[in-house]
C-alpha cells in the first residue's frame, strides 16, 4: 500500500497593494511625520530621503516638499487622517 499526500501552498498576493505618498516635505518634517505613523502602527518608509536632502531640486521643483513618506495603499486612509491633523496643528501652531 502506497500512501500519497500531496500538499500544494500558494502564496496570496494582492496586486492592488501599492505604495502611496501621503506627505512631502523637508528631512525633518518627513521624519516627524514617519515617527506619528509608525506610533499608530503604519509602516512607512521615505522616498528621496538623501536625494532630496542633499539635492532637493532633483527631487521636486524648486526644491519644496523634497523628501516623501510613502505608505501602503491598504493604510492610506488612516495615514492621510493622521497627516491632515499634524498638518493643521503645525498651521495653528505657528
Amino acid at each position: 500500500m502506497i500512501l500519497r499526500i500531496e500538499i500544494n501552498f500558494e502564496m496570496k498576493t494582492d496586486d492592488n497593494i501599492l505604495p502611496v505618498e501621503v506627505f512631502s516635505g523637508s528631512i525633518w518634517e518627513a521624519e516627524m511625520v514617519k515617527s506619528i505613523l509608525e506610533n499608530s502602527e503604519i509602516e512607512t518608509f521615505l522616498k528621496d530621503e538623501n536625494t532630496g536632502t542633499l539635492a532637493p531640486w532633483y527631487t521636486a521643483p524648486g526644491g519644496a516638499g523634497s523628501v516623501k513618506v510613502v505608505v501602503s495603499s491598504l493604510d492610506y486612509d488612516k495615514a492621510k487622517i493622521i497627516v491632515t491633523e499634524y498638518e493643521n496643528n503645525i498651521r495653528t501652531n505657528n
